[in-house]
């Protein structure tokens, strides 16, 4: 199965996702290395966001990571966006949710599998991701794939009194390996 390793499962995201959706949008720990924004939001907020951004949208692609060996236990979000099919590219979103699985290699895992979909499936030419230069975990993981750093938004972030960096980073078909 595509969407599918030893350890865990890619399903499509759903309406009935937004509940646990809106729980890891307004943890702070969790969106702190991921998110610009660290603002509360209603539960309208995220449903209507799931609604028209995730679901609906002809640019995006969203799952569930969940864990095959704990009852398919869902631990986070991984999407592609901003697909733009003549040019062949897209955009990489990473999110666990789930701190108990954190450290422990599934979004390594999850990214393995979105890689291989979108170069293999979708037929992509590029796949790019920014990520805080504070999060040092994510960028190791993201050249340990075969990511590029390709530019830098020099002070992007204000976060915990200090800026911060945000980091482009880009990978071929050609380099996936």
């Amino acid at each position: 199965m595509l969407f599918e390793s030893s350890r865990i499962k890619l399903r499509k995201m759903t309406i009935e996702d937004t509940d646990l959706y809106h729980q890891w949008r307004n943890d702070i720990d969790v969106m702190q290395t991921t998110s610009p924004n660290l603002d509360i939001y209603t539960f309208e907020e995220t449903k209507s966001f799931v609604r028209e951004v995730i679901l609906h949208s002809s640019t995006s692609k969203s799952y569930i990571i969940t864990v095959k060996d704990s009852g398919e236990t869902p631990i986070g979000v991984i999407s592609l966006i901003q697909i733009d099919n003549v040019n062949h590219n897209a955009e990489c979103i990473i999110d666990i949710g789930n701190k108990d699985y954190w450290g422990k290699g599934y979004g390594k895992e999850a990214m393995q599998l979105l890689l291989n979909y979108a170069f293999s499936e979708m037929n992509l030419h590029r796949l790019s991701l920014r990520v805080f230069s504070f999060n040092l975990k994510a960028i190791k993981l993201y050249e340990k794939l075969g990511f590029f750093h390709e530019g830098r938004s020099r002070q992007f972030l204000y976060r915990n009194g200090k800026w911060h960096d945000l980091l482009h980073m880009g990978m071929l078909r050609t380099e996936y390996v």
